[in-house]
């Protein structure tokens, strides 16, 4: 008896025993059409592997290594962008740090200028007070004068009118 013989009959009776117990009887039967077959879908595998197995098998596994590779750029790229959005922060804040200093300066240089406007406004004010003072002071002196001589000669001319002669 043959290998094929021996395992058909064994599995055969251990199939009748289960189809036995189920209610039914299933018998199969191996013969050389089943070594076909095994034989025809052995042959088929070994010639449509490199035809068509191997190359869908490529071909997933190409897309994965893409789909892998695309991950890992778009990982690269998101961190080059965190990274060059901390760069962008830290130029931002500098900026910001040199510009405050600069308006401060700026605003330093400013109330430094005002003052120095001021005190020279109020240097000339002073100065130009102390001229009208001045002019004020020698305008009365000699508007005194000129009291002083008019008021001789208005004496003069009320005693002159007065006596009713000219006094010298």
């Amino acid at each position: 008896m043959s290998i094929t013989a021996s395992l058909g009959h064994a599995l055969g009776t251990s199939l009748d025993a289960l189809g036995t117990a189920s209610g039914s009887a299933v018998n199969i039967d191996f013969d050389l059409t089943f070594v076909a077959q095994m034989v025809v879908f052995g042959a088929l595998f070994v010639v449509l592997r490199p035809l068509l197995l191997d190359p869908v098998l490529g071909l997933f596994e190409e897309r994965e290594k893409r789909t892998d590779g695309a991950k890992a750029s778009a990982r690269e790229m998101q961190e080059k962008a965190g990274e060059l959005l901390r760069k962008y922060e830290a130029e931002l804040e500098k900026v910001h740090r040199v510009a405050a200093e600069e308006r401060d300066r700026i605003r330093a240089e400013t109330a430094r200028m005002e003052a120095e406007e001021t005190n020279a406004a109020r240097d000339l004010s002073a100065k130009i007070i102390d001229e009208g003072r001045e002019r004020i002071a020698e305008e009365i002196h000699s508007i005194r004068f000129e009291l002083g001589r008019d008021s001789e000669r208005l004496a003069r001319d009320i005693a002159g009118r007065v006596l009713g002669r000219e006094i010298a």
